[in-house]
């Protein structure tokens, strides 16, 4: 029997966990699993609801975050300010993502990343962010009509507009930005959550709780 979980395997073309399409990101992931053995070291899929009312869309796995655990925002300092908003707004059962296998559930959403696997410095490649937007399309695809997409930072932001195949310069990213796209879907903006923008003010608790408030409102207000 395959060691995929069921709920990966279940979710077809959207995940692949064997994917090794962008040779710079794999030749990494090597890498790490030479110096940090104990690591998850592969792509890491989504987690959460799996016909999701909001979807949250962040950049890629953190490499002592996602990457050390297997499920995204995990054990790094976004994590610790995006599974908090969820719990107190009612979104998750628990205010910490602690490990992939924990009791944790999220309600009604679901969290994925615009590129699946850890890119060095936390930068991926324009041409990886495209490549992996195939993976980004397929969940997208399976999310039910009305569903609101929540984006994390503009590399996400930008990767969920690729998919619809509209012009980017028609939806500018901005933090609580709105915009209406085909499917019809809603994708609501906001800066990512890292340590880098909550620490320097740029992204304070309160916009960022009101951020995702607006995405949960719209959510359940779409038919």
């Amino acid at each position: 029997m395959s060691d995929v979980p069921v709920a990966v395997r279940a979710r077809g073309a959207a995940f692949d966990p064997a994917c090794t399409r962008c040779p710079r990101l794999a030749e990494y992931l090597e890498q790490q699993r030479s110096e940090h053995s104990g690591y998850f070291n592969a792509p890491v899929p989504a987690f959460g609801d799996p016909a999701p009312r909001l979807l949250i869309v962040g950049l890629a796995p953190g490499r002592h975050g996602a990457n050390a655990s297997g499920r995204p925002f995990t054990g790094d300092f976004a994590g610790f300010l995006l599974y908090r908003t969820l719990f107190e707004l009612d979104l998750s059962t628990k205010p910490e993502s602690v490990s992939a296998d924990d009791d944790l559930k999220l309600l009604g959403c679901r969290i994925t990343n615009a590129v699946k696997c850890l890119p060095p410095q936390n930068k991926p490649t324009t041409l990886e962010v495209q490549t992996c937007n195939d993976y980004l399309r397929e969940e997208l695809a399976q999310l039910p009509s009305g569903a609101v997409i929540f984006a994390l930072g503009g590399i996400a932001h930008r990767a969920v507009l690729r998919t619809s195949g509209v012009r980017l310069r028609e939806y500018p990213f901005g933090h609580g930005l709105v915009h209406e796209l085909p499917g019809p879907r809603t994708l609501v903006d906001s800066y990512h959550c890292s340590r880098y923008n909550t620490q320097t003010g740029r992204l304070t608790s309160v916009m960022f709780a009101e951020a995702v408030a607006l995405a949960k409102s719209l959510a359940a207000a779409s038919p």
